[in-house]
């Protein structure tokens, strides 16, 4: 894997290539990862995977055309060929009047911040395993649970960089870790499954493996013995680990090319009230040690802590260059991109500012009501927000928590789910997309 400087030096080269051949202007990235992986079953090693792979990504433009090819062959002469071709392919693609590189004048001019996601640590297989063997060891160790899918730990390190004819140069290194334990409660046809897993930056975050192992044993537990629901309107409550999802599909919502294909649910909600007025979500890229911190957005374009939905309003559209030059508006930051194809939009490290409540407090008034802990299938439609998946859990009885819930359904649809959203007060930072637990009233159960 090449450090930031080679990598740089790498794209020089191809942009320079690429210049010669006849390109207009250019940009060209580079990503090199490497990762090791452990994975026990039942108290044995089950494997061992160590992956690494380098690519170098180059974009051509010739007026409006333009092409993208990419080489794991990362020689100087090998980056030529590869920017010549690209450059003979812009030649024959079709003209699009939105194309083009990020404007020169809004690049990222400063040294990158050094948002302290790498900690230089490399951690041996032989601990890997041992952690491995320890979240499941914990998780197998509950009573009643009488089967594994496994417990598993990784390691990685990246470093990625991106350069531009245009002047930028940028790039960045990063590790992460992770822990992971997925076992079975119960015997026969009355078995049910559950996880617990960790991922972080440091070594030194990552929680516990004998922690996440039991919590994944103690969750497959309570699932035990689930009931059906009968189909009513109910109030549901998201747990955190599953109500980021809502976030995500906001998000999907609000990207450039959603919008400009006119295919979102929100497509004509810029600047009106998405959700309640005591809602605000937060993309904060600069987030120390955050799973998708970045200085740079994937154009070369400076990356903002930004309010994306603020007192329920929601105050942008996630914009790369091409997007934002079909709208008429500026780019966002926003850009996502790997070595292949241009650029798309994305979030980074999200949050929904925690609410008031406790989690209690939120279903002290729920008679009868559902609390989800899993989400299943993915019945979402983008263009008019409606909104079904199959859904596991927890029956709430007069505010309390009872019973497992197993194969119900949940629906409503999503332009009224987030103005009813209520978030209660327990928001921790563990993921990239992190939330409190949830309330939505108004969604309909689909049970026996």
């Amino acid at each position: 894997m090449l450090t930031v400087p080679q990598a740089l030096d790498r794209l020089d080269s191809a942009l320079a290539a690429a210049k010669a051949a006849g390109a207009d202007s250019a940009d060209a990235m580079y990503v090199g990862d490497g990762s090791t992986s452990v994975s026990v079953r039942l108290g044995k090693l089950e494997d061992i995977g160590r992956s690494e792979g380098e690519e170098v990504g180059i974009r051509v433009f010739i007026g409006h055309q333009s092409a993208s090819v990419s080489s794991s062959d990362l020689t100087p002469q090998a980056l030529a060929i590869a920017a010549e071709r690209a450059v003979a392919m812009a030649r024959l693609a079709p003209e699009d009047e939105w194309a083009g590189l990020a404007p020169a004048d809004r690049l990222l001019t400063t040294l990158p911040q050094d948002l302290d996601i790498d900690d230089g640590q490399d951690p041996s297989a032989e601990l890997l395993r041992d952690m491995a063997m320890a979240a499941e060891d914990a998780a197998r160790a509950i009573p009643g649970v009488t089967n594994s899918e496994g417990g598993g730990a990784s390691a990685g390190r990246a470093v990625t960089a991106l350069a531009t004819s245009t002047g930028f140069r940028g790039g960045k290194r990063s590790t992460s870790y992770g822990s992971s334990a997925s076992v079975l409660a119960g015997a026969g046809g009355d078995m049910q499954r559950d996880y617990a897993w960790h991922s972080a930056r440091h070594f030194s975050d990552l929680e516990a493996p004998a922690t996440i192992g039991t919590r994944a044993g103690e969750r497959a537990i309570r699932r035990l013995n689930p009931i059906k629901l009968e189909t009513a309107p109910m109030p549901i409550i998201f747990d955190p680990r599953i109500g980021s999802s809502l976030v995500g599909h906001l998000i999907g919502a609000i990207t450039g090319s959603a919008i400009t294909r006119g295919t979102s649910f929100l497509k004509d909600a810029l600047g009106t009230q998405v959700f309640d007025s005591a809602i605000t979500i937060t993309d904060d890229p600069h987030r120390p040690r955050g799973l998708r911190s970045r200085s740079f957005d994937g154009e070369g374009l400076p990356t903002n802590r930004s309010a994306i939905i603020e007192n329920g309003m929601l105050t942008n559209w996630l914009l790369d260059a091409a997007s934002a030059r079909q709208l008429g508006l500026q780019p966002t930051g926003h850009a996502a991109r790997g070595t292949s194809g241009p650029p798309g939009a994305g979030a980074s490290n999200l949050h929904l500012e925690a609410g008031t409540d406790t989690p209690a407090a939120l279903m002290a008034g729920i008679k009868r009501g559902f609390y989800v802990t899993e989400l299943i299938g993915m019945g979402v439609n983008g263009l008019t927000g409606d909104y079904s998946r199959g859904a596991s859990g927890f029956l709430i009885e007069d505010g309390e928590i009872s019973v497992a819930v197993a194969e119900v359904t949940i629906a409503g649809n999503l332009i009224s789910m987030f103005k009813v959203m209520v978030p209660a007060n327990d928001l921790s930072f563990r993921h990239a997309v992190n939330v409190p637990t949830i309330r939505i009233d108004g969604m309909t159960v689909a049970g026996a």
